[in-house]
């Protein structure tokens, strides 16, 4: 029988092999916010207790603790979600529940998680972290016309990259997409322009300013885990937040803050961050600030 995620594909052998770590455990109140490409998800979308279990690129979700020789039952598998990819972030916007942080996978689905107040923060590391190490780097870009604006697909097997080898392919990703999103924003479309073009703009900004943000916290997050040459993240997290030269927030950046916490990673950008700061803010306002944290997958 096939294991298939919350993503509606198959878990790939691949995805979770033999033997794979387990990183982090314990109760997580979840609630389903998008489905893929940030489209409403239909049926009932209440708050749901789970006992998670991030092992390997896997968030698995079971309605019982867990146990070591306890098998997965068919819910569990479709309930899991696959972290490749992703990013944790502090929904610090949203009011209705305290410690709220939401997770936004490969395909842009979107997931509120609440943890208790010591262990939200500890969740949203956790996994940008395993997401960093073992996100593959992306496929080629197709070869046709780029007219109209599509997501590239992501691999969601395990990278087989040294650590060194990952952070430089992050930072290479990193650069390239600062570099795609400047100019994209030195050539904004006219005022006149309406519909279908102004809304492949907005697309296009929004998912190069997320993928930004995205990689510049995988490269804080992997060059200081190679420096501590720590490999229980146990351990390394402490020693992150230690570390009097890394800030909290930046291994968990809100929408608002996203362009800093890539200068953080990265100073070549120049004066972009500022730009990008004050699109994303105004955009948020306008949305309201009650919907702000998920202005980056509207449509």
């Amino acid at each position: 029988m096939k294991r298939v995620g919350s993503s509606g594909k198959p878990l790939s052998d691949g995805l979770q092999p033999t033997g794979t770590l387990l990183y982090k455990n314990g109760f997580l109140v979840r609630k389903v916010h998008a489905d893929s490409d940030g489209k409403r998800p239909r049926g009932k979308r209440g708050w749901k207790t789970f006992y998670a279990i991030l092992k390997g690129l896997i968030l698995y979700l079971q309605k019982g603790e867990y146990r070591p020789d306890k098998q997965l039952s068919d819910e569990d598998l479709k309930n899991a979600v696959s972290i490749h990819h992703s990013l944790a972030m502090k929904a610090s916007d949203y009011s209705k529940r305290p410690n709220v942080f939401y997770l936004r996978t490969a395909d842009w689905r979107v997931y509120l998680f609440q943890a208790n107040a010591e262990q939200m923060q500890s969740w949203i590391t956790r996994i940008n972290t395993v997401a960093a190490m073992f996100s593959s780097p992306p496929f080629p870009a197709a070869i046709g016309s780029q007219k109209k604006f599509s997501r590239p697909l992501l691999p969601g097997t395990m990278s087989k990259l040294s650590e060194e080898e990952q952070v430089r392919s992050h930072e290479a990703r990193f650069r390239a997409i600062s570099t795609e999103l400047a100019e994209l924003r030195s050539y904004p479309p006219d005022r006149k322009v309406k519909g279908r073009e102004l809304d492949e703009y907005r697309q296009r900004d929004e998912y190069l300013d997320f993928e930004k943000t995205r990689y510049g916290t995988y490269i804080m997050l992997l060059r200081a885990k190679i420096r501590s040459g720590e490999d229980d993240l146990s351990v390394f997290e402490l020693q992150l937040l230690e570390d009097n030269g890394l800030q909290r927030a930046h291994s968990s950046p809100t929408l608002q803050d996203s362009s800093q916490a890539s200068l953080a990673s990265s100073t070549r950008d120049g004066g972009n961050s500022s730009k990008a700061s004050g699109c994303s803010s105004k955009q948020q306002r306008q949305e309201g600030q009650r919907h702000s944290y998920r202005q980056a997958v509207k449509k």
